[in-house]
Parts: C-alpha cells; sequence; structure tokens
C-alpha cells in the first residue's frame, strides 16, 4: 500500500524520534517502509543539509529557500517517488509543510510563491498524510538543547519569535488542510505521542485499504 507519510513540527517536537518508532511499527505489520528526511534524504543532498545546518553559513534568505527546494527535487526523484511506485510507506522527517513554515512565516517569503515553488520542486507530489507534532516552543528549544549538547544549528539558534512564527505556520498549515494535517500534542511523554502517532497512521492506512476494495 503505498503512502507518503510526513512528519511536521518546530525544533525539539520529537518527530525524528517518532518517525523511526513509525517506521519499526509499520515493518513489524509487513509493510515494506522507507524512512527518510529533509534535508539531506540522499547522498547528494547531504551537503545541502550540512549548508543549511552550519551556523558559519551565512545564507541569503533566497539562497537558503532555493537550496531546501533543490533538496526536495533530487529527494523526490530519487527516493520518495520510486519507493511509492513500487508501493512502499514512505515516511518522510519533514516535507513540504516545512517549507512553508519556515520559509514564509519564519523568513518571510511569500506565500504564493513558496506554494509554487514548493509544487514545481515535488512535481506535484503532497503527502497522503502529514503528523504535526506540536509542543511549545520553551519545551521544544529545551529539548533540542540537550540533544545537541551545545547552541544547536543555525535554527536552533533562531530567537523565540522565529520559532513562534514557524509554529504558527504549522497550525496555519493544519487549519488550511485538516484532512490531511493531523495535529498531535508533542508536549507530553513519548509514549504517550507515540501512541498516538501510531494509532492516527494505522486508522489511515486503515481506511486507504477499505477504499481501495
Amino acid at each position: 500500500m503505498a503512502a507518503l507519510v510526513t512528519l511536521e513540527g518546530i525544533e525539539g517536537c520529537g518527530k525524528s524520534t517518532q518517525a523511526g518508532l513509525l517506521a519499526a511499527h509499520l515493518e513489524d505489520r509487513g509493510l515494506e517502509t522507507v524512512l527518510t528526511c529533509e534535508p539531506g534524504g540522499t547522498r547528494v543532498t547531504a551537503e545541502i543539509r550540512r549548508l543549511l545546518a552550519d551556523p558559519a553559513s551565512e545564507l541569503d534568505p533566497r539562497a537558503e529557500l532555493l537550496l531546501f527546494l533543490a533538496d526536495r527535487a533530487q529527494h523526490v526523484t530519487e527516493v520518495i517517488r520510486p519507493a511509492l511506485e513500487r508501493g512502499a510507506v514512505v515516511i518522510c522527517d519533514r516535507y513540504s509543510d516545512s517549507t512553508i513554515a519556515y520559509q514564509c512565516h519564519g523568513r518571510g517569503h511569500e506565500r504564493a510563491l513558496v506554494d509554487e515553488l514548493n509544487a514545481w520542486a515535488a512535481g506535484q507530489l503532497v503527502p497522503d498524510l502529514t503528523l504535526w507534532i506540536d509542543c511549545e516552543i520553551e519545551i521544544g528549544l529545551e529539548r533540542a538543547r540537550v540533544h545537541s549538547g551545545g547552541p544547536g544549528d543555525r535554527f536552533e539558534a533562531e530567537p523565540t519569535a522565529f520559532h513562534q512564527r514557524v509554529r504558527d505556520g504549522f497550525a496555519g498549515c493544519c487549519k488550511d488542510d485538516p484532512e490531511r494535517v493531523r495535529r498531535i500534542d508533542g508536549n507530553r511523554d513519548q509514549a504517550s505521542v507515540t501512541a498516538s502517532v501510531l494509532a492516527t497512521v494505522d486508522e489511515f492506512l486503515a481506511s486507504q485499504s477499505g477504499a481501495a476494495r
């Protein structure tokens, strides 16, 4: 059963951990599962991820946006679309909603432009289901600091106001497309968040399987 499931959220929300746990759960169910991420989901784009994360990278906001889009174009072509075509479930840690939240709300790029570029870079490929792991800014940033053991990458080092705008951006994505984007309360302990993630995805896949009959 082919499906693209993406996990989104602010820094430190726990989406990467949840993506790994979800992939293991689906594999245990006997489903072919591909776990990947953006940016840096391919050998070619690993360097893009390094540039975007490096605090020493003095990137123009336009250059930053275009690097994310270049990453997505390669990622979709090389990893995501081939996996979907052979019937796999793809679990992707960040995708197009992150571009909207970070680049439109965080950086101030025009939404219509980003929507057009997003669609172009992704070859019109939209997630089937998006899990927004939502948590308070202070909780997420503290988790990120503990995980990195230092000041963190370029995005973790942004001021609180930037992260609030990003969180508001994810809330807007959820409001605009509530059938696709499901909010998961990420303020809870890891086990509780995992239970919600697995239940949401299992229910979605069951509904898709029933619709395909």
